[in-house]
This record gives C-alpha cells, structure tokens and sequence, in this order.
C-alpha cells in the first residue's frame, strides 16, 4: 500500500476543518459548515478525487476551536493523530496565525505526515507576509485588498466627510484600522476619520454605547471590518440609533445584517467580496441556485464563491499531485489559475496569497435595478457599485517564502 494513502485504498480523503462550531460565533462556523458540505458534494458528486490508485470521495471532519488558539492547537495534534493532511480555517485571523505556526512546526518534526493549510476567510496581511508559510494558501483577499477596493469607492463618494472607525480589538481589527487611515490619507486626503474604536471580540452583547458615540462624533460614514454578530449587533444598534450614515464593511450582505438594517440600509450599506448574489456571473448563478437546493431555508442563504473555488482548486491539486501528500499538493496550488465558475484567480508562488478582483456592492430593496436575489429572505439584496480589477488589487508583499523539501 502507497505510504500517502490513509486507510485502504478507495478510502475517502479527511479533510480537518477546525473553526468555532460553538459559542458567540457558532452562526459563523455553521455557515462555513453548510459551503464546505456544499462544495465537497460537488466533487463527490463528479466521482470524487481520481488519484493514482483510482478514485476517492473527499469527507469533511469538523474540529470546534470555539475560537480559540490554544483549542485549535490541540485540535491540529488530534487531526495529525487520525492522519489527516488537509486542514481548513479560516474565521479568525488570530487562530489562523496560530494554525501556521503549529503546522510548521508539526511539518518540521514529522516529515511523513506533513500537513497543508487552506484558509478561506483569515484575511490579515501578516499571514502572507511575516507569517507566510510554503503549507498555507490563503484563498481570500487580504484585509489590505479589501480595504483598497472599499476606498475606491470612497474616492468617487463625495458624501464620505468624516469617518468612524470601530472594529474587532485583535490583529485583523487592528489592521482594518490601520490601512482605511492609510488609504483615506492616500485616495482622500480631505477625508476626517473622527474616532478609531477597538471593542472586545466576541464580548459585546449591548452596541447601543458606541451607536451613540457614532451619532454624536458627527461621523457620515461608518467603516468597520466586524464580523458575525459583531456586527449585526452593531448595526442594529445604529439603526436603532437613529445613524442616517453609510457603512463601509467587509462582511455586511449575510449573517442577519441586512435585516438587522432593513430599509436604513438601503443606498447606504456596502460590502466587498470576490462575488455576491447579483453579480450576473451565469456560472455561479448556477451553483448559487444548487447551494440553495440543498439548503433552501432563508436563514441557510449565505453561500461564498471561494470556499467552492478553494475546494474545486484543492481536487484539482490532489489530481495532478495523484496523492495525498502534502508537499505534492503544495507544489500544485502554488502558482496555479482557476478560471471556473466566473473566477479569475491566481495563487501567487511568492506569498500564497489569492489574486482576484474585487466586487463592492451596495445593499438595495429586491426587485430594483439589478437585485434579482436577495439575502436570507430579507426583502433585501446587493447591486453591483465597482468590480476593482485584480492588476489594481495586486499589491506588494513582504513574504520571504521558504523552499518545499525536496
């Protein structure tokens, strides 16, 4: 039997998925859950993986971190002792920096039962830059990224004067905060960003404090890189605030947000990402309506374009390496394009870092201008405000990438 096959031949591939499955972003975890499921089906249902003993399905194994480093530390050893060699994560920038530093070291000490780390949604720029590692792949756009599509908007947006910034007090948080003052400073000098705030992760139950500081700062435009019910939470408090501003934010189209704003929102809630529901991309247009299929229940609608890209990338990897093995796999994602689906992406060797263009988009009532769909039966969906090309999202990085062993 090949030393890469785990189990008998015609076993299935375990893929780890170590992501908080249980406390304040549980909602989070469940919803990675159902798009990996989803996606997985997909290539189950194409006959699998066809490696060189023949096929194989792959099988997603959840690990609950409950959002916490040294909880997924733990988790990474017991995924190492079942022979797992894929491990996904991706909510939580803190953990995923953890997750790299426990797979380097695993990967140093246990050459034969090497491990690569795919991360769909930790988007701190350390991660492919200080921290990059030849094991990780990150298939998001950085917070950098995200941000500089964010303020091209900004730059055309006459009516953004003064900004509040408040965000996640830990190292994504921090670094959302630190390139929307540097891009402010750079694409709108005139700009007057009125409070930088950090709260507790996870921690907040009441937003209504910092709702009222936001209506009393002035501020006409909110920008925030929260996430899960950190931010539902937050912008509920807003509207119910009285906040006639617009928010700028990472993830502000799922996850009860939209609903949470309602007809506030309309006009005046905008969100980056690599796709969103009303793209008018006729592949995943198809997938979308798949993904719904199988998940029809509105507060299930939360489907991202790039955990099915990660996945469809990861098979495709696995094929050409024609093992589970993690440096094979490694060498053919590093480098590799993906142009399935509507995607335009290239995992660049140098740091790991997924290169995409970017959609913002801006939250409307369905059923005006180009909201076909709307999001988790809000009566709510997204129109299309600038897609940023992927040559102008293309930024520098800082990575001194160490070789794969031979």
């Amino acid at each position: 039997m090949p030393a890469w096959a785990q189990g008998e031949v015609g076993a299935p591939v375990r893929i780890a998925v170590i992501e908080a499955m249980s406390g304040p972003f549980a909602n989070t975890g469940e919803a990675i859950m159902r798009n990996l499921r989803f996606a997985v089906e997909r290539v189950n249902a194409r006959g699998g993986v066809k490696l060189a003993d023949g096929a194989h399905k792959l099988e997603l194994v959840p690990f609950d971190s409950k959002n916490q480093i040294d909880e997924a530390l733990l988790l990474l050893r017991g995924a190492a002792d079942q022979s797992i060699r894929i491990v996904m994560q991706g909510n939580s920038s803190a953990v995923a920096a953890g997750l790299i530093e426990g797979v380097n070291r695993h990967n140093q000490r246990n050459p034969g039962q090497r491990m690569v780390f795919l991360n769909y949604s930790a988007v701190d720029p350390a991660l492919t830059n200080e921290k990059c590692s030849p094991w990780h792949f990150r298939f998001d756009a950085s917070s950098d990224m995200r941000m500089a599509a964010l303020t091209e908007v900004m730059r055309r947006d006459r009516e953004v004067r003064k900004v509040y910034l408040i965000n996640q007090d830990y190292s994504f948080g921090q670094e959302v905060a630190r390139s929307a003052r540097a891009m402010l400073a750079e694409k709108r000098p005139d700009v007057e960003v009125v409070a930088d705030e950090f709260h507790a992760i996870g921690k907040v139950k009441d937003f209504s404090p910092y709702a009222a500081k936001i209506l009393s700062s002035g501020a006409d435009t909110v920008i925030t890189g929260n996430w899960g019910n950190d931010l539902t939470l937050l912008v509920k408090a807003a509207r119910e605030a009285g906040f006639k501003g617009s928010f700028y934010t990472f993830y502000g189209n799922a996850l009860g947000a939209p609903a949470a704003l309602g007809e506030a929102g309309v006009g005046k809630v905008r969100a980056v990402a690599e796709w969103h529901y009303n793209a008018g991309e006729p592949g995943m247009d198809r997938a979308y309506d798949a993904y719904r299929r199988m998940f029809p229940r509105p507060g299930d609608d939360y489907l991202n374009a790039r955990m099915l890209h990660m996945t469809d990338m990861l098979a495709a990897a696995l094929e050409r390496a024609g093992k589970v093995d993690a440096v094979a796999v490694a060498r053919q994602l590093s480098g590799m394009r993906w142009a399935v689906e509507g995607a335009d992406l290239w995992m660049r060797p140098d740091d790991h870092q997924a290169i995409k263009p970017l959609y913002v988009f801006t939250m409307q009532k369905l059923g005006v201008g180009t909201v076909r769909r709307d999001v988790e039966g809000s009566g709510y969906g997204f129109e299309t405000t600038l897609k940023v090309s992927a040559a102008d999202l293309t930024l520098p990085t800082r990575c001194k990438m160490a070789k794969l062993p031979e």
